[in-house]
């Protein structure tokens, strides 16, 4: 017996911060979602798998219409063509509160119940899914507790919606400890929510695929699924397989030896060129290091991110999110040079060390209050986020600095 275990498809889920610009595979990124599943389809296939088990959030939320379920049956449908079997459980994404429209789905999908754990039996198979999916989007409740005892003489699977007992970036929905997973005695625990691929525990096997399709430069790497190979009621091997189309990375480029912004950016071609082929890249660029053409590289950032991305554009197959400035001088503030540049200097580092004072300037204005929601969200500004106010902070002292001394440097 082979069964797939996935997670987190979002399918239809925007990846953040796409910005389009002349070159850009705009539609390619929109569309990566969809083309993730469509390769899990065709490994399950080949894999001659015996079902897929979906852990949770097969969605990003409430469909913007029905094309989004006409996608998903069609390709359950292309399994069932298979006779493979699908299990499923709902997340917060999806929950059942979250979800106004729905389709049919195929025979061969079975939606596990959010009111309370089911069991599905599969005895011609040898298997037994145990599961229960979110009813609300804010599930704190410990739901493992009340998964049912193991079949006997049958492969148990648990199959739950989760963040363990926290994990960075997730929120802590349906909380447990692998504790009361093991004392469950379930052969596989296939988990969802993390969106990073994690083996828990292998006495059980606990489970995180991580996530089908990387949505933002937060989900760098390989993205896909996992392949259990099940003998006598026991794995043999579990192993993950790529399924992403676009894949994310934050190339940090250290420009210590750049003496201007030319060659800051011979730097960043050695790095672009040396990224790994095969399938559309998105990247964002992080130019680090103390530098001798830290001011030109904020005064000329505009010229410099354009560049990089026309760099990307003759690559192919490359596309940048976004240019960040991490750079520091290499060379002692010369404080002589204006007295204003010191004042502002000064004013600038005592916002920097009080995070509530920062955090109110950029709040308390109608400008903040007026910004659409994504441009306050995950990827955009985070006032709240104090590695966020710390960089903002830095950011505004060099941008003063580049300005302030542009006359007398050139």
């Amino acid at each position: 017996m082979k069964l797939l275990h996935a997670a987190d498809l979002h399918i239809d889920s925007p990846l953040r911060g796409l910005s389009s610009y002349e070159g850009a595979p705009a539609q390619e990124l929109r569309t990566a979602s969809r083309r993730a599943l469509e390769n899990l389809v065709a490994l399950a296939i080949s894999e001659k798998v015996t079902a897929v088990l979906l852990a949770g959030d097969i969605y990003d939320g409430d469909w913007p219409d029905f094309q989004t379920g006409l996608f998903f049956t069609r390709q359950m449908s292309q399994l069932r063509d298979a006779d493979i079997a699908v299990y499923m459980v709902s997340g917060n994404h999806d929950a059942e509160s979250q979800m106004t429209m729905r389709l049919r789905l195929p025979e061969n999908v079975r939606m596990l119940d959010f009111r309370a754990p089911e069991t599905i039996r599969d005895e011609i198979q040898g298997l037994a899914v145990h599961g229960q999916g979110f009813a609300e989007r804010d599930i704190t409740a410990n739901l493992c507790l009340s998964y049912p005892d193991p079949c006997r003489d049958l492969f148990n699977v648990g199959l739950l919606h989760t963040a363990l007992t926290g994990r960075e970036g997730h929120a802590l929905y349906a909380p447990c400890t692998m504790s009361d997973l093991q004392a469950k005695n379930y052969d596989y625990w296939a988990l969802g929510h993390v969106h990073t691929r994690e083996v828990v525990s292998q006495d059980p096997w606990i489970v995180f695929p991580g996530n089908l399709q990387g949505r933002s430069v937060r989900e760098t790497g390989p993205k896909g699924c996992t392949v259990i190979t099940v003998e006598n009621l026991r794995v043999r091997s579990v192993t993950h397989h790529d399924l992403d189309v676009a894949r994310w990375h934050h190339l940090h480029v250290d420009v210590s030896t750049a003496t201007d912004a030319d060659s800051a950016l011979d730097l960043v071609r050695t790095q672009l060129m040396s990224m790994p082929g095969g399938r559309l890249r998105a990247a964002r660029v992080s130019l680090t290091g103390n530098s001798a053409a830290h001011l030109q590289l904020w005064r000329d950032q505009p010229r410099l991110v354009n560049e990089i991305r026309s760099l990307a554009n003759d690559l192919g197959g490359l596309w940048v999110e976004k240019v960040r400035i991490e750079t520091r001088t290499s060379n002692a503030p010369d404080e002589g040079a204006t007295g204003l540049l010191t004042e502002l200097r000064r004013t600038a580092e005592a916002l920097r060390a009080d995070d509530d004072v920062l955090r109110r300037l950029i709040t308390d204005t109608p400008l903040y209050s007026s910004l659409p929601g994504d441009a306050r969200g995950q990827d955009g500004i985070r006032p709240q986020d104090p590695q966020w106010l710390s960089r903002i902070g830095n950011d505004a002292i060099d941008l003063l600095e580049a300005m302030l001394t542009e006359g007398r440097t050139r």
